[in-house]
């Protein structure tokens, strides 16, 4: 593998997808009633859940830092866009099949679809781009209205309660943990390069890998994992 394939951050980025497959998977044992946990109040959870977004994002926005400096056309940044948004568009329709008063609107993938054009659009705001990821993160706990509690409009995260959905990452806060990601990855590009150019050791080499393929990984895994937990309780 050679340096320029970003092997480091590919990594970190398969960690954020295997933490989240692992989540994932403890979530389908509760659904299936292997266990029983609450999802979405207790903190050791909800916590874990706003930690492992957060790491995904942070990733996104650093290979939007990559993208920029490598001068992605925008025919190729909308090519793999359309890849994101249409994945998007399958979860919605999947999760409406599982949980239909709770079905997944605006989830994270459809967060990330739109984040993606936020952050290419502003991409050369340079050292900006911190103030902006603070005031992002910031403006929910200030700004709140009930105009915003509603399916077509609470992609925007001024919200005054969390709607009813299995999956929820609306533009604010989480553009700000993007932005973030594309001023340090800005920032590592200029100053440490080597921090994620530098070749990992050979028994890392297969998160580098799964990495580059994170969105079929997203998309692939809770279909395998549900499929081998319904086999497991038919079998029971």
């Amino acid at each position: 593998m050679t340096p320029s394939r970003f092997d480091r951050l590919d990594a970190l980025r398969a960690v954020a997808i295997l933490w989240m497959a692992a989540f994932h998977f403890c979530f389908d044992l509760n659904y299936f009633k292997f266990v029983q946990q609450d999802f979405y109040r207790d903190p050791f959870w909800t916590v874990q859940r706003s930690v492992i977004v957060s790491l995904f994002l942070f990733c996104a926005g650093f290979g939007q830092a990559v993208a920029w400096e490598q001068g992605q056309s925008w025919p190729r940044f909308w090519r793999r866009w359309t890849q994101v948004a249409g994945c998007a568009l399958l979860v919605t329709a999947g999760s409406y099949l599982m949980f239909p008063r709770s079905f997944i609107s605006f989830g994270v993938l459809h967060g990330i679809a739109l984040m993606l054009i936020i952050t290419r659009l502003t991409a050369g705001a340079g050292p900006w781009l911190w103030l902006m990821g603070l005031v992002a993160i910031a403006l929910p706990h200030l700004v709140q209205s009930s105009f915003f509690d509603t399916r077509l409009t609470n992609w925007v995260g001024l919200i005054t309660r969390k709607p009813v959905t299995e999956d929820y990452a609306p533009l604010l806060p989480w553009i700000g943990v993007m932005w973030w990601g594309l001023a340090a990855g800005q920032w590592v590009l200029k100053n440490r390069r080597e921090w994620v150019t530098g070749v990992l050791p050979e028994t890392l080499a297969p998160l580098a890998t799964l990495g580059r393929w994170s969105l079929s990984f997203y998309m692939l895994h809770q279909p395998v994992l549900i499929g081998l937990l319904l086999v497991v309780r038919t079998l029971q």
